[in-house]
């Protein structure tokens, strides 16, 4: 116990420090919000795949691998698709439009955009993300506590809260810069760890029996990319919901924010190739790390939850303390921590800026000042976090069986819903309207609860949107809904298109 609470110590250490250096760049909100534009590629590629990954890939993704086998690397497939398109298609005319309307915040973005003579644009926006960043970032708490249980040995509400502290302690003092420079220090942590603990396990492995071979004998579903039913649209339903969560990296604010943030285009061209490889290394290794624990503690005829925990959550713990001394343990509680944290950090500074400088400042207080805002974003991401905190020990009170899988995977389908259809007609259809953005961005906030606890309770057709799951549906309603209202509404059309490549790809 004493050298994991030192390793923890000595990160919590590392995190305090980048805090309080970034605090020290901290001129103006502009830094506070965006770091003054001027983050290199390596730093917001690896925040952005930090922010974007979380917990559920440590705990969920791993889980997900050991219960399903290899049809979990559809999971590998959707991200890398998802995070390759965002990357390769997106970015470079999302930054130039936010470079040329000097937007520092998502909303910004979408309300010169349209050239709105409303604020409506951004009321839904900043609703949309404080409801479903409280419920992301309670989720990321609600892991956080599991963490401390598991490894530690802590109580699960004091780990909760002792999590909770630390990352809203450099938030506080550093704003986006201590979250970036973070991530990129937990983004590191986490392709490591990742990476290390399937080579290690593959070696400690007896391989007098082939790995394939004995994964047949505990179920033979376990080795088949094509599920583990006997009900051919279960397992079509099954693979489209583990694909489609790549839909969430093509719009949404968190990692979006990060393409505002670096300091030109050339940044981008390479930042690209460092996301794709992080996002096919980690999350292959992710889902390699389940299916080997699955062979390694799992027998034939045994229910897998008996052994691995709910959902198979536990499976992570367990290689873990397999492969690992003590010492190595111990740095893999930081890990976790790493991909929890980087996530909570971000969210919560994009919602404080779509509260404070997006919905009051912008609205009702244009004249506040740049202390003023400052104080107050920070007593609202402080109002906010608390809040996270008390659904996520509310949660774990009335639903002792909930999984990271389902309670992450609901707020990142929020945001990705609301956010990114929005996102991809703006860039890509000049005939795209504001009408048709809001018609969207309802839709999609509003389908989410929808296909979750009407959809999925039907008969018959409910337990396929259940493996669906909320976000492919939401997304595609929402898209559906901004083409409809902007083909057959119509009020005038933006006037902007898409900017082409400039012939000097460095120039911001």
């Amino acid at each position: 116990m004493i050298t994991k609470l030192v390793v923890l110590g000595i990160y919590v250490g590392i995190l305090f420090l980048i805090g309080f250096v970034a605090s020290k760049r901290i001129k103006g909100m502009d830094d506070f919000y965006v770091g003054g534009k001027k983050i290199g590629y390596w730093a917001v590629a690896f925040s952005a795949r930090a922010t974007g990954e979380s917990g559920w890939l440590l705990l969920g993704v791993t889980a997900m691998g050991a219960i399903a086998g290899f049809s979990a690397y559809w999971v590998v497939i959707g991200e890398l698709l998802g995070v390759a398109v965002s990357w390769f298609f997106m970015a470079k005319p999302f930054k130039r439009l936010t470079d040329k309307y000097n937007s520092i915040t998502i909303p910004d973005y979408f309300e010169s955009h349209f050239k709105t003579k409303t604020h409506m644009l951004r009321v839904i926006s900043s609703s949309a993300l404080a409801i479903f960043v409280i419920i992301y970032v309670s989720a990321q708490i609600d892991i956080t506590g599991k963490a401390f249980e598991d490894f530690l040995g802590f109580d699960y509400y004091t780990g909760a809260i002792v999590g909770f502290l630390i990352v809203l302690t450099y938030i506080f003092v550093g704003g986006f810069v201590a979250v970036v420079w973070s991530d990129l220090f937990q983004g590191i942590m986490m392709f490591l760890g990742l990476m290390a603990l399937p080579i290690v396990a593959y070696f400690t492995i007896d391989h007098s029996e082939n790995i394939i071979g004995g994964l047949n004998n505990i179920d033979p579903a376990l080795t088949s990319i094509w599920g583990t039913s006997d009900d051919m649209w279960m397992n079509i339903s099954t693979m489209i919901g583990f694909a489609m969560i790549g839909l969430g990296f093509l719009g949404s604010p968190q990692v979006y924010v990060r393409f505002i943030s670096v300091r030109n285009i050339k940044e981008i061209n390479q930042g690209r190739w460092v996301a794709v490889v992080f996002t096919l290394l980690t999350d292959a290794a992710a889902v390699t790390i389940g299916i080997l624990g699955r062979y390694l503690f799992t027998e034939a005829g045994q229910d897998p939850e008996a052994v691995l925990g709910n959902s198979g959550e536990n499976v992570l713990t367990m290689m873990v303390s397999d492969a690992f001394p003590l010492i190595i343990t111990a740095i893999y509680v930081a890990i976790i921590l790493s991909a929890i944290m980087s996530t909570i950090d971000s969210l919560l500074v994009v919602a404080s800026s779509a509260i404070t400088r997006d919905f009051y400042q912008q609205i009702f207080r244009p004249d506040l000042d740049q202390k003023d805002l400052g104080t107050m974003s920070r007593m609202v991401t402080l109002g906010m976090a608390l809040l996270a905190l008390g659904v996520a020990i509310s949660v774990a009170i009335l639903s002792p069986t909930r999984t990271v899988f389902w309670f992450s995977i609901f707020g990142w389908s929020g945001i990705a819903a609301t956010f990114c259809p929005v996102m991809i007609l703006s860039l890509f259809w000049k005939a795209y309207t504001e009408r048709g953005a809001i018609a969207s961005m309802i839709t999609g906030f509003t389908s989410v609860p929808f296909f979750k606890f009407y959809v999925q309770n039907l008969d018959g057709i409910g337990k396929y949107f259940e493996a669906i799951d909320v976000m492919a549906p939401s997304f595609v309603t929402a898209f559906i809904a901004g083409f409809i209202v902007t083909k057959f509404f119509p009020s005038k059309p933006i006037e902007t298109e898409i900017i082409p490549d400039h012939p000097k790809e460095g120039v911001g």
